[in-house]
């Protein structure tokens, strides 16, 4: 399928980034993919390949701070702000290629899944079914107290960032896909700690009462992740 590129206005009159691959006959079903942090939808180009949906259609947005939708990397006003943006990129996908909701797919991954998921959660929207990759509900920080310091870090000193650790290596163990990854220049190294901390307090909100949801979900998760924490996400599916 042929890809296009778009935007649309969000909820603040930010306008947002996102590409589609419609295929050649018109359709009424679509999958919405949603990309870790520090990265952008144009990282989903060989996953839509190799799905090969020829009767699906397919889109995948440019959180704001990320790719080319405009903002700080890695930042928002809030965690929320974000999950609002996905309430209005749906809706707009909704109206713009005559899809019902109802026949909507998500796939997203880490930091993306654990947005879709607290969109899921409090918009309640009628999509079909939800597919989380390793989402990020516990973050690996390698560092004691890291979440008590990163909150007083936040009151001392104000909005700041932290650097991501991550590096190809504990993402993949394919070494194209790892240089691939290394080379890309549209994915930065930074996260707000302000989203940090928020994604922290959003997924123990969203662990805690996961029996709300009642969406039909797939989780998939590494047997030894270096980057989230495999327990979390168990936690998360065994309340579901």
């Amino acid at each position: 399928m042929k890809m296009t590129e778009h935007n649309f206005t969000t909820w603040d009159g930010s306008q947002l980034f996102y590409r589609a691959w419609l295929p050649e006959q018109p359709t009424n079903n679509a999958l919405i993919l949603f990309h870790r942090g520090h990265e952008h939808s144009g990282r989903w180009q060989e996953v839509v390949e190799l799905l090969g949906l020829s009767d699906i259609a397919v889109f995948a947005w440019d959180a704001r701070g990320h790719g080319k939708s405009p903002g700080e990397r890695g930042s928002a006003e809030n965690l929320m702000a974000v999950v609002k943006d996905i309430d209005v990129f749906v809706r707009h996908i909704s109206e713009a290629n005559q899809i019902p909701i109802e026949n909507m797919v998500v796939l997203a991954h880490s930091v993306g899944a654990v947005t879709a998921t607290a969109w899921v959660h409090d918009f309640a929207p009628p999509i079909r079914g939800m597919i989380l990759g390793a989402p990020a509900f516990r973050v690996k920080l390698y560092l004691p107290f890291a979440v008590p310091l990163l909150r007083l870090k936040q009151k001392l000193f104000g909005p700041g960032y932290v650097k991501s650790y991550v590096k190809a290596r504990v993402l993949t163990h394919d070494p194209d896909q790892a240089a691939r990854y290394q080379a890309d220049p549209a994915i930065f190294r930074q996260i707000a700690v302000n989203i940090l901390l928020d994604l922290h307090d959003t997924s123990t909100r969203l662990i805690a009462d996961a029996g709300a949801i009642t969406v039909p979900t797939l989780l998939l998760a590494a047997g030894s992740d270096w980057v989230v924490k495999l327990a979390a996400q168990k936690e998360f599916f065994n309340r579901l």
